[in-house]
């Protein structure tokens, strides 16, 4: 299997491991086997997981065979480079959005109720996209100022599996917020901000 194809495969096997964890099936189990003593602790060992997890991926970009595919030249590059400090400028307003310090698992340390009520955020940027972080994370990924082959094939690895992965959270959300989320969607973009937000509330619980 080339180097290639390799990269692929590995960014499909996390995917798959990522998907599960956060599946709400295994949550219910991790839930019921081990109590919410526990279970408020799953988001932020969650999150250490799938970081540990991911270094494999970057080790097989670094230590196999690979080739440049293109350079951005001088002046664009420049440009490339502003629209990717943008991307981050968003990603960090639609994690400030949604609650940092939920999305880290950090409130394990804050809150030792299991059973806080969640919410969803639903004004500011995800009133344009119902997934601000991976539209800006996509734009990122792609305006790269270097693309190796190898990197091509974590990009293309990354992007399928940002696609499959809001296609499975958007089902998690139709289960847990229901007709609600139903109508979000009609009303919102998934990805391409291309019309006006309508008014609506700021958080759905």
């Amino acid at each position: 299997m080339n180097s290639f194809l390799l990269i692929l495969a590995a960014c499909a096997m996390y995917g798959f491991l990522h998907s599960l964890l956060a599946s709400l099936w295994i949550k219910r189990q991790v839930r019921r086997l081990l109590g919410d003593g526990f279970f408020r602790w799953y988001r932020l060992l969650y999150n250490l997981f799938v970081s540990v997890t991911f270094l494999p991926v970057i080790g097989l970009i670094a230590l196999l065979p690979d080739r440049t595919l293109y350079v951005i030249p001088f002046p664009w590059v420049w440009v490339s480079g502003a629209i990717q400090l943008v991307s981050v400028v968003v990603m960090a307003f639609a994690l400030r959005q949604s609650g940092l310090i939920p999305f880290l698992g950090l409130n394990a340390f804050l809150d030792r109720s299991a059973s806080a009520q969640e919410s969803l955020t639903l004004g500011g940027l995800y009133a344009w996209v119902r997934h601000p972080i991976y539209t800006a994370g996509l734009i990122f990924l792609w305006l790269t100022p270097v693309l190796t082959q190898n990197l091509l094939a974590l990009n293309i690895g990354l992007t399928l599996y940002i696609f499959i992965g809001a296609w499975l959270e958007e089902r998690k959300m139709v289960a847990q917020f229901g007709e609600a989320y139903r109508r979000y969607k009609e009303q919102v973009p998934m990805f391409i901000p291309y019309r006006f937000p309508k008014k609506q509330t700021n958080r759905m619980k």
